[in-house]
């Protein structure tokens, strides 16, 4: 199938299927809002996230660093379940920034990865890989040092799976899936998770049996275990049906998955995924109105979640390194602290001095910066607008070509309809029995239209959804006549010479000398296709 734009998102909850939490590591006991959010996330969203709010207050008022860097990535991890990536964002920087202060490397590690993710979601592979790349260092490191086991480098490499297996690299997410198999081997421990990706590239490899098998045996499990990844699993099974070509089973799956992202909170990316795949099914099976629909409906998920003027792309749009900024004012505090330091000393004078042309050159720079900032922003902005603009082209093509097919069938039903009477009509008259037969042709003839309706009702339908079709053609070629437009319209929608002739009224013969007529007033030579140069039109 089509991969969408938007790439196959895993939610850092799935990090839990591997037994990744900041709790693991650092053995904390949690507060009393903190356990009653935990229980309240999956079914009450809402309520958790007052709940960990009130938790990071209480840990911040307690200056309990490591509680509260536990409930920051939590509360944030909840946010990017339920697609507010903008919080999300803003809880791991905080608690990016306070793992630094402890010096706490597995957290730092952890909210690495969870960054990645929010990177990835956002189409910004580099970055994600970055991110990712970060945690496997942190966590080798304390590998190294006998501080953690290999067994956590697992999350990590699940991460990039995902990201090669959505940008179709797959020689690289077998390289990480070939890697998590051996850890696991060597801890003698299984994952579902795992098992779900194994079974996806079986199906890349054509072996569907077996990815079929794997699939269903992971669903299995998250029924019991993780009722809400099935969103994911029923998605992946749609998909490799799909590569079979089993499209009622595929289709069958993708709305399984849709429908369960309206039960759970996790995983809500998918809703737009399963339009996408439901509309892509629909347009190749021809059920132009349900394809139809479906964009629609994806069209309106992707405003909603990635859009410039949704509330993750205002505080997303353009992300910002926090962390960096945050360390050059810490420095700035230390400079201004050794100078507040060296006040009474004989050469104070001096230090001003030097203090002047330091924040005389720092607002320099910083305007220099602002400036180059401003226009950065703007050729962003443009370029935007730009791809924005491609897009809704691109979905009025689409729009245009499912209109024109249904005015072609619409032609070719009227089409039918004239032939079948013209055949009944010759049947009656061949009728040796005692029948009325200019009576039944008289009523025949009041259900028969003539050419010049047919080719009247044609037009009016086809000047409607083509609106600059005939005013392009006349522009350049001014000479084309009624007759030659009329040709031109039903070779834009490639129609069959017979076919021509039917709603013409017209012999198979006239339609040729038409064709070769029109060829010499567009100049076209011999080896010219006069159906694609139409098209362009």
């Amino acid at each position: 199938m089509k991969k969408s734009y938007f790439p196959i998102l895993i939610v850092v909850s799935v990090l839990n299927g591997f037994g990744f939490t900041l709790n693991a590591q650092n053995g904390v006991k949690s507060d009393s809002y903190f356990e009653k959010a935990e229980l309240l996330k999956d079914t009450d969203t809402d309520s958790a996230i007052v709940l960990y709010k009130k938790s990071i207050s209480y840990n911040r008022s307690a200056k309990d660093t490591t509680h509260l860097i536990k409930s920051l990535y939590e509360l944030s991890n909840l946010y990017a379940h339920s697609l507010d990536y903008g919080n999300a964002y803003d809880g791991y920087w905080d608690a990016l920034l306070l793992s630094e202060k402890i010096n706490d490397n597995f957290a730092r590690a952890e909210i690495y990865q969870a960054l990645g993710w929010l990177y990835l979601f956002y189409r910004r592979d580099n970055e994600a890989i970055k991110y990712f790349n970060h945690s496997i260092q942190l966590k080798r490191e304390l590998i190294a040092k006998d501080e953690l086991k290999e067994y956590y480098l697992l999350s990590d490499y699940f991460s990039l799976i995902n990201l090669f297996r959505t940008n179709g690299n797959n020689v690289m997410a077998r390289k990480y899936i070939d890697s998590s198999v051996i850890i696991q081997k060597k801890f003698q421990t299984k994952s579902s998770y795992l098992d779900a990706e194994i079974g996806y590239q079986d199906a890349i490899d054509m072996e569907y049996d077996l990815a079929i098998n794997r699939l269903n045996n992971a669903k299995a499990v998250f029924e019991k275990e993780n009722p809400s990844y099935l969103i994911i699993i029923n998605y992946l099974l749609g998909e490799v049906y799909y590569m079979m070509g089993d499209m009622i089973t595929s289709k069958k799956y993708f709305k399984t998955s849709l429908a369960l992202t309206e039960e759970h909170t996790n995983h809500s990316n998918y809703k737009l995924m399963d339009q996408e795949a439901l509309a892509l099914i629909s347009k190749n099976a021809k059920d132009y109105k349900s394809a139809f629909l479906h964009l629609e409906a994806a069209s309106q998920l992707d405003k909603s979640i990635f859009g410039r003027q949704s509330k993750n792309n205002q505080h997303l749009f353009e992300i910002n390194d926090r962390y960096r900024i945050q360390k050059e004012k810490e420095k700035e505090l230390i400079k201004e602290q050794h100078i507040a330091n060296l006040e009474n000393e004989e050469k104070l004078w001096t230090l001003k001095s030097w203090l002047l042309v330091v924040v005389i050159f720092s607002i320099l720079i910083l305007s220099f910066l602002l400036i180059r900032n401003i226009r950065r922003k703007h050729s962003l902005e443009k370029k935007s607008l730009e791809e924005k603009r491609a897009v809704e082209l691109q979905k009025a093509n689409e729009i245009l070509e499912l209109k024109n097919n249904e005015l072609t069938s619409s032609a070719l039903q009227l089409i039918e309809k004239e032939e079948f009477i013209k055949k009944m009509k010759d049947t009656i008259g061949k009728s040796k029995e005692n029948l009325d037969v200019p009576a039944i042709n008289r009523i025949i003839s009041s259900a028969q239209g003539s050419p010049n309706s047919n080719w009247k009702e044609f037009e009016a339908r086809f000047t409607a959804i083509n609106q600059s079709f005939y005013k392009n053609l006349k522009d350049t070629y001014p000479s084309l006549s009624q007759t030659d437009l009329k040709l031109c319209a039903l070779v834009k929608l490639n129609f069959s010479s017979k076919e021509m002739s039917s709603l013409l009224g017209i012999s198979i013969e006239s339609v040729h000398t038409s064709r070769y007529r029109l060829r010499k007033k567009l100049n076209l030579e011999r080896n010219d296709n006069l159906t694609e140069f139409i098209a362009s039109f």
